[in-house]
């Protein structure tokens, strides 16, 4: 039987309902983990963000069963409780050392809110609903703009046909060229460019 196994029998003999280290015996301690992280240095963010929320997990797992352990404690559960702790300050350890290679910037609002109480979810919401509320401004004013230039250009062919003739070619030269320029620089992937026609 190995150090994991006799730690698990060691566990699971005490009484009290408080048999609940299962991770202890399938899977490697925490001293364990933390030496083979040492050993391989992993520079992936999104593994090094999968360790932290695993051992954010293992942690809760820990913290669980101390509550259960400290609940009905008797003196039979008392190896039990110093192994667990001991496996509590192991597991923070790993924790620490694993959060030091993330670098994830949370901002302060949602912070703010865990302090408040409150679901952190509602900052993406009112991130969202914000942007959206920023796009329908801009939206709005590309329109009015389109429909001042579309107006513009009715009253200035009334008044100068010839005029607004010529910057119509100007503007379907100036479009098949930047098209030309486009397509030579590969820019767009299928090689299309949007040409506006004028009315």
């Amino acid at each position: 039987m190995d150090s994991s196994h006799a730690v698990t029998a060691a566990t699971t003999t005490g009484g009290g309902g408080n048999s609940m280290m299962v991770s202890q015996s399938t899977d490697a301690s925490p001293v364990d983990s933390s030496a083979t992280t040492a050993a391989t240095p992993i520079d992936d963010p999104k593994q090094n963000l999968t360790q932290v929320i695993t051992s954010i997990q293992k942690t809760l797992g820990i913290l669980h069963q101390l509550y259960l352990t400290v609940s009905s404690y008797n003196v039979a559960s008392q190896l039990p409780l110093l192994q667990r702790m001991n496996t509590l300050v192991l597991e923070l350890d790993n924790m620490t050392r694993s959060a030091e290679k993330c670098n994830i910037q949370v901002p302060m609002e949602v912070l703010n809110l865990i302090d408040d109480g409150k679901n952190p979810d509602e900052f993406t919401r009112d991130m969202l609903n914000g942007c959206i509320a920023k796009n329908q401004i801009t939206k709005g004013k590309t329109d009015a703009f389109k429909g001042l230039r579309k107006h513009l250009l009715e009253e200035l062919e009334q008044a100068f046909p010839g005029e607004v003739e010529t910057y119509r070619e100007i503007r379907a030269a100036s479009a098949a060229e930047a098209k030309r320029f486009a397509q030579s620089q590969s820019m767009l992937p299928n090689g299309d460019a949007k040409i506006k026609t004028e009315m």
